[in-house]
């Protein structure tokens, strides 16, 4: 079900819009700035997570893509009114971000709670299928994080298998985080939707990821943007039709 539109959505997005970055593609290779590093949460919903981390690590620059406009400006509300420096958001689509950030220009990349997309034939729009896995392979720095946390089994053992097929190294894994003695150990901030399923005894999937060196999956990463290529042809072909 998609979000509605909130009330004096466009009033709020100017009232935050120092924490929305409207060209994306202007700052590729020169998000890092003064910071100690760059981390990105892709589907960033209403910026708990995001924002959470961003208070316990006032050095690093936090980015948060979401791809809806009426999520989007809670998470940049949140960060306005904790008064955080370095959290900034990005309203766009996940295929998007090689155009965003520069070849390894990542430290770590979130993935929290991510759409399951359940039927067999939707399995390409997952997060971690193989229409991103290249992509995040490719803004990440060698030797970079991938943190991936989801309620849903299925799904996680999806990305763990694809995981294994790019040669990730699987640094910490566990089908229970809150059970497991090394919880504590993790830098990790309770998102909305794991606070709901922790309190439905819902067990919470975590996986902490090293991605492969680029050149291993150069071949995927090409073949990866010459099909978001086609597709944005395609889609570019479809919106002169309907003019």
């Amino acid at each position: 079900m998609r979000p509605r539109n909130k009330k004096n959505l466009e009033k709020r997005l100017d009232a935050c819009a120092a924490y929305i970055v409207d060209d994306p593609a202007g700052r590729k290779g020169a998000w890092k700035g003064d910071f100690r590093a760059v981390r990105l949460e892709i589907g960033c919903g209403k910026g708990g997570f995001i924002c959470g981390m961003a208070e316990k690590d006032p050095d690093v620059l936090f980015v948060g893509l979401e791809l809806v406009r009426s999520v989007i400006v809670t998470a940049a509300e949140k960060a306005s009114a904790r008064g955080l420096g370095n959290v900034l958001f990005v309203n766009a689509n996940a295929m998007n971000i090689s155009d965003y950030f520069e070849e390894g220009e990542i430290d770590e990349l979130y993935l929290n709670f991510s759409d399951p997309w359940p039927r067999d034939r939707h399995h390409k729009y997952r997060l971690t299928s193989d229409t991103y896995m290249p992509l995040y392979v490719k803004i990440l720095k060698d030797g970079g994080s991938l943190i991936q946390k989801t309620d849903n089994r299925d799904l996680f053992e999806f990305s763990l298998e694809i995981y294994k097929n790019y040669g990730c190294v699987l640094v910490r894994t566990s089908f229970d985080l809150h059970a497991e003695p090394w919880y504590g150990e993790i830098a990790n901030v309770v998102t909305e939707y794991e606070e709901r399923f922790t309190s439905m005894n819902v067990p919470i999937c975590y996986a902490a990821v090293e991605m492969p060196p680029r050149e291993t999956v150069a071949a995927k990463i090409a073949e990866c943007e010459e099909n978001i290529a086609k597709r944005r042809e395609y889609e570019r072909k479809a919106m002169e039709n309907r003019k």
